[in-house]
């Protein structure tokens, strides 16, 4: 890897970010506060949150096995993808490359920075990741690539083997999006942080933890490249009541534990009775709490199950995802539902 200030925006690393109140004092001695122009009344919900959600990444730190230091919070994951653009690409020089198909938001963040998406496409085979053909799109002025893991929508778990070659090859930032990885049992990149300087691994509170209300994304890096993120991020970026919650279903892991074995039985069922169904053409192995299903049609599929109040996402204008409909294992009520609109179709 390059020296991560070679990597670096000149402007973001000779930045002097904003000191905030709760910045230059985060002791907990004091019981009056009068420095950050907060008003007295309505307490607790008329103080600033934790800049730097330090609670949260005390026990986050014990869950997920990675050191507070190497930890960044953000408003959903996608505050951290907007990050990678921001800290690490010059708009209209540098680019990005990601593998086709993937998670959407890599490219809208590309296209909002002005930075060139760089996409190369998975073997048609089973969407798998050829590493040689990835890393052939790079050239001195990629900074940043992009693997989702299980990916979304294919749902499945790229090749270890592949993105490890790549985070050995690439001299930039690899970004690992660990989204789904709690349904999978493939070895974690979170785990790996002090073996590659160059990653930055993504997680959520939105699939396993049940969380998507709360918005609370994830990043894992080494403390230098976290120090980067928190320098650019917003000041008070993760709210308290998201702060509370976080703190309440992180003290219960065994919960999520149950729910993901909950999930993994009812994906199983699902999978075998739907590929009873005439309709379907194929169904693709998946890592994750959801399933990519060909059909017949999918648009009349969508359409019909939409007249029943039953909303799966519509891939087929995905690349390599024609007739596909990407389809949630929800509980086992609304699976049967699913289930019986499909065999009355």
């Amino acid at each position: 890897m390059k020296e991560l200030k070679e990597l670096t925006r000149a402007n973001i690393w000779n930045l002097a970010p904003y000191s905030c109140a709760r910045n230059e004092y985060n002791g907990r001695n004091a019981s009056v506060f009068l420095d950050a122009n907060e008003n007295p009344y309505n307490a607790p919900y008329n103080r600033y949150p934790d800049p730097l959600q330090l609670e949260v990444k005390k026990l986050l730190a014990k869950v997920k096995r990675v050191p507070e230091e190497c930890i960044f919070l953000g408003n959903g994951s996608d505050e951290a993808i907007d990050l990678m653009y921001r800290c690490f690409t010059e708009p209209r020089i540098d680019n990005v490359v990601a593998i086709d198909p993937t998670y959407g938001m890599y490219k809208v963040c590309a296209d909002i920075n002005d930075v060139e998406y760089r996409s190369v496409s998975l073997d048609t085979d089973g969407f798998s990741l050829n590493a040689d053909r990835l890393l052939s799109a790079c050239d001195r002025n990629t900074k940043v690539i992009w693997l989702c893991s299980p990916n979304n929508p294919t749902a499945n778990a790229l090749d270890h083997e592949e993105m490890v070659k790549i985070l050995t090859h690439f001299e930039g930032i690899v970004v690992v999006d660990e989204a789904y990885s709690d349904f999978s049992s493939q070895p974690l990149f979170r785990h790996e942080l002090a073996k590659y300087s160059n990653i930055v691994v993504l997680n959520t509170m939105s699939k396993a933890w049940a969380c998507a209300g709360i918005r609370m994304g994830m990043a894992f890096a080494s403390k230098e490249i976290i120090d980067l993120m928190n320098k650019v991020k917003y000041p008070y970026n993760i709210n308290v009541l998201a702060q509370r919650e976080a703190l309440d279903i992180l003290k219960d892991p065994y919960e999520i534990d149950k729910w993901v074995r909950t999930i993994l039985l009812e994906r199983s069922r699902v999978i075998d009775a739907i590929k009873l169904l005439p309709l379907c053409r194929k169904v693709y192995p998946t890592d994750a709490n959801f399933i990519l299903v060909e059909v017949d049609d999918a648009q009349k599929t969508y359409d019909y199950l939409v007249s029943k109040g039953i909303i799966v996402r519509n891939r087929n204008k995905v690349h390599l995802c024609q007739d596909c409909l990407r389809i949630t294992i929800g509980t086992k009520t609304e699976n049967q539902e699913l289930l019986a609109a499909l065999r009355t179709m």
